[in-house]
């Protein structure tokens, strides 16, 4: 749980820092960059998870889930570490690209791990809150950044450079423990190297026995498998487009809508605290904590009943609420009703239920296509959704709120809570009822005859 979920934790620190140092990169005596270059600096962190999303999540349908844990990671070190040198806007711009290329690559890696190594009555649950463990890397960034960013500790242009080192200090030691992860057994069935998956299998079995813990007999149904080694790009499309196209619609609405919805709000959370509420910079993380202690609570509270319930329930229910709850707030902001505090109480309960739909998204794409194409799946689904929805989000808002009105920045809002309730409204139309399922029985892998 925790070297999969170490994946959301270093998105969140990432996410949370880019944030909280927007101002120290626009103090004259660092970068000096303006509310929307910001913005762009940002965007290119989401541009670059889009890129390492769908070339990484391409090879680990090749190459096995496990193997490319290591080189994302690796990517995701060496970048963030680099970060921290960046002397102008072109610098920071490509480091963060290359910082959000090793995370996206880690999306479709990990996702696919998750669905195939956990038991189908907690699949949703369990899905729901290692994705929501962002919100933890988003609680320990605003932590650091209350003691690096205090101009009584580090300087202007030292702070968030330091602030930058600690996401590479906790990804070096994940690299350690992500070697007690196992290779997916149906992965290495499928590409025909049975002997391995069996002694996973074993393995596993032997150390729920040496627990005390009765193993009753297995139901087995006979599969004829014919073992490949990659799926061609022109199967992928035609499985896509022909046999699931439903799917296809509901993965691409759920993820486009999250992804504005965080991104927009998220990537500028700091700008608004600072230019509509005149919270010092260095006081923005006090902020961001009750926000993250929102987000991480909705996964984990609501994240059994998309087992229980069922997922097309809770998805409307979630994307729903965190529509009309963004729409209330962003009113009563216009209206001047709310101060820093408040703004950000709003925001931790809407967020609450933003957390869990935001992980049903990823969890329901994982889990809608064959094995096969699982990972490049979740990586197309990614970008197109980050890319689409989450890219121009940033930058969109930032120049929002650098025009200092508050009925532009409601405008934002309002898209935003208008995607969140279309993708409601789809999901109870087209939803997927997988809950309790196995992966075969929700999509039949392709290697089946």
């Amino acid at each position: 749980m925790v070297a999969l979920g170490i994946t959301w934790i270093l998105d969140g620190l990432e996410v949370t820092l880019a944030g909280s140092v927007a101002a120290a990169w626009r103090d004259e005596a660092s970068l000096g960059l303006d509310a929307s270059q910001v913005g762009l600096a940002n965007s290119a962190y989401l541009a670059g998870a889009v890129t390492g999303a769908l070339f990484f999540g391409w090879l680990t349908d090749r190459m096995g889930r496990k193997r490319m844990f290591s080189v994302t990671l690796g990517l995701y070190l060496l970048a963030t570490a680099g970060t921290a040198f960046a002397w102008d806007l072109p610098s920071l711009f490509v480091l963060r690209f290359l910082t959000g290329a090793g995370i996206g690559g880690e999306y479709s890696a990990i996702n696919s791990a998750i669905q195939e190594l956990i038991p189908a009555r907690r699949r949703g649950w369990t899905d729901l809150v290692i994705n929501g463990s962002f919100w933890i890397g988003a609680a320990l960034a605003s932590g650091a950044t209350l003691v690096v960013l205090d101009p009584r500790v580090f300087g202007p242009d030292l702070g968030w450079r330091v602030a930058f080192f600690f996401g590479a200090a906790i990804g070096a030691v994940i690299i350690w423990l992500r070697r007690f992860i196992p290779e997916s057994p149906r992965w290495l069935a499928i590409h025909g190297r049975l002997e391995e998956a069996d002694a996973i299998v074993t393995d596993i079995e032997r150390r729920v026995a040496a627990q005390g813990q009765a193993l009753p007999p297995v139901e087995t149904r006979a599969a004829k498998v014919t073992p490949r080694s990659a799926t061609s790009l022109a199967e992928v499309a035609r499985t896509m487009v022909r046999i699931y196209p439903r799917r296809v619609v509901y993965g691409l609405t759920l993820m486009i809508a999250q992804a504005f919805f965080y991104n927009a709000i998220f990537f500028t959370y700091a700008m608004m605290l600072t230019d509509f509420y005149d919270v010092p910079a260095p006081s923005v993380g006090w902020y961001i904590l009750p926000f993250a202690a929102g987000n991480v609570l909705g996964p984990l509270v609501l994240g059994r009943f998309f087992d229980s319930w069922g997922r097309r329930p809770m998805i409307v229910l979630t994307y729903s609420a965190s529509g009309l709850l963004l729409l209330a707030s962003g009113l009563a902001f216009r209206a001047g009703l709310l101060d820093a505090t408040t703004q950000t109480l709003c925001w931790s309960v809407t967020f609450f239920f933003a957390s869990a739909a935001a992980s049903a998204a990823y969890l329901t794409v994982a889990e809608s296509f064959p094995l096969e194409i699982r990972a490049f799946a979740i990586a197309i689904f990614y970008a197109l959704g980050t890319g689409l929805g989450g890219v121009a989000a940033p930058w969109l808002f930032g120049a929002l709120i650098e025009s200092g009105s508050r009925d532009q920045v409601l405008l934002g809002y309002v898209l935003g809570a208008a995607l969140m309730l279309v993708a409601a409204g789809v999901a109870r139309v087209i939803g997927i009822d997988a809950e309790r399922r196995s992966l075969e029985d929700v999509a039949k892998p392709l290697s089946w005859e």
